[in-house]
């Protein structure tokens, strides 16, 4: 890793602050020839970065090392229900694991089913379920011709590639500062029994990072969808993991605002301890009402005879309760948030004012958003990685990674060093001060 002071390639000029469209044409053709002439030096350095995926970084690793101690042979390993963890049983997780999903998402111990390592299985699983066997004896999705699935964009790639697989039609939303439009998505599930299910990352979205407003959270409890069967796939993935321990705000729980609106069977909610503690390592947990959580032990029953007890026993005793969550989630953000504010320093430094790119400020979560000039992601992304840059694909935080507009970029700043984000955002932001609607968009 190179030091800042070691690296000239990306010294975009500061103090600049004309939009590009409002500068003549010859001093354009002049900031283009900077540009290319800063790309090459970049290119000749033989750099190697990587934000593409949001991983914890080794930093972030370190602090749940701990945690493989809890577990040693002279350890209790029962449960408090008196199940001993090392042996098979205990089909929906162990009582104590219950009690801490249940505080991560805000619900009760009862509505809470817990799993193995990955959320994203349980949603995968849940949508195998649906496909097959149809939710709480209702037609099988797969003899639904043209289903249908709502995606917010931008949003999460796995999300929409998993119902992509599954055959969905994918319906793409956008997103607003407080969350999807909530008209269009009204309009849609009521008027079209085809649309099965809506994905939603409702704190800290990815990649926007933005939270969903409560107001927001309440219609999607009054929704009244036409098909019986509608669901609303709430991965809470962030629900702990804001980057500024001190902001107190809290969002409504939707299972509990879909019991108060009288649509219990709405949701499934979503979460992990993959990102507190060792992604692939963690325990998951969905909630939902008894209805569907009868629904769901009925078919996991076929699948499995019990998930990593001796793990879920192991998170709890490190992590206690929520308070020790928060405490160990306290950590994770004094390493992430430099990382975070490094970006955003980079970005308002050198594209503020321009008026060629704009970008989300996220007060938790993994990821930032960045949007380019239309018609320049692509090539954005393309140039970065020959640079020896990688970004996460353009277009993957679009359904079937086709972003309409070509603008949206996803930034991940979490795995690498603070010098690599400052060189990776630099080079990001090269490409962004030769013309409109980028140097890289020059044929």
């Amino acid at each position: 890793m190179r030091k800042k002071e070691e690296v000239n390639c990306c010294a975009v000029k500061k103090g600049r602050k004309t939009e590009y469209k409002k500068l003549p044409s010859e001093e354009l053709k002049k900031e283009r020839k900077v540009c290319l002439d800063q790309y090459e030096q970049c290119q000749e350095m033989g750099l190697s970065l990587d934000l593409s995926r949001g991983k914890p970084g080794k930093e972030q690793l370190a602090l749940s090392m701990d945690m493989l101690g809890v577990l040693g042979p002279r350890s209790v390993t029962d449960s408090e229900s008196g199940m001993d963890c090392r042996n098979y049983g205990g089909l929906d997780g162990i009582p104590e694991a219950k009690r801490l999903m249940a505080e991560l998402l805000g619900v009760q111990r009862e509505d809470v089913l817990v799993g193995g390592n990955s959320s994203l299985t349980l949603m995968h699983f849940i949508l195998s379920h649906a496909m097959l066997d149809g939710l709480m004896g209702g037609t099988p999705w797969v003899q639904v011709p043209d289903r249908k699935f709502l995606c917010p964009v931008p949003g999460y790639d796995r999300h929409f590639a998993m119902t992509e697989h599954f055959g969905f039609q994918l319906i793409p939303v956008l997103l607003r500062e407080d969350g999807p439009d909530m008209d269009k998505v009204e309009a849609l599930v009521s008027s079209d029994e085809s649309i099965k299910g809506i994905w939603c990352v409702p704190k800290f979205q990815n990649p926007t990072g933005i939270v969903f407003s409560n107001a927001v959270v309440r219609r999607f409890a009054a929704l009244r969808p036409k098909a019986s069967d509608f669901r609303i796939f709430w991965d809470n993935a962030y629900c702990v993991h804001t980057l500024y321990p001190e902001d107190k705000d809290e969002q409504l729980d939707l299972l509990s605002a879909c019991r108060t609106a009288g649509n219990p069977d709405l949701v499934y909610e979503f979460c992990s301890t993959s990102k507190m503690a060792f992604p692939g390592a963690g325990i998951s947990a969905v909630a939902a009402s008894p209805a569907n959580l009868i629904d769901l032990r009925g078919a996991l029953k076929y699948a499995t005879i019990g998930p990593d007890k001796l793990n879920q026993l192991r998170q709890v005793r490190y992590f206690r309760n929520i308070t020790g969550v928060r405490n160990h989630m306290a950590k994770h953000a004094a390493i992430l948030r430099p990382k975070f504010e490094l970006v955003e320093k980079v970005l308002e430094e050198n594209l503020s004012g321009l008026g060629i790119a704009d970008w989300t400020i996220p007060r938790g979560g993994y990821f930032l958003s960045f949007n380019t000039m239309p018609g320049c992601a692509s090539k954005t992304v393309s140039m970065c990685a020959q640079a020896g840059v990688k970004f996460t694909p353009a277009g993957a935080t679009f359904p079937h990674s086709i972003d309409p507009e070509d603008r949206n970029i996803r930034i991940a700043p979490s795995y690498a060093e603070e010098g690599d984000i400052w060189q990776a955002t630099k080079l990001l932001t090269l490409g962004h001060t030769g013309h409109t609607p980028s140097f890289f968009c020059f044929k």
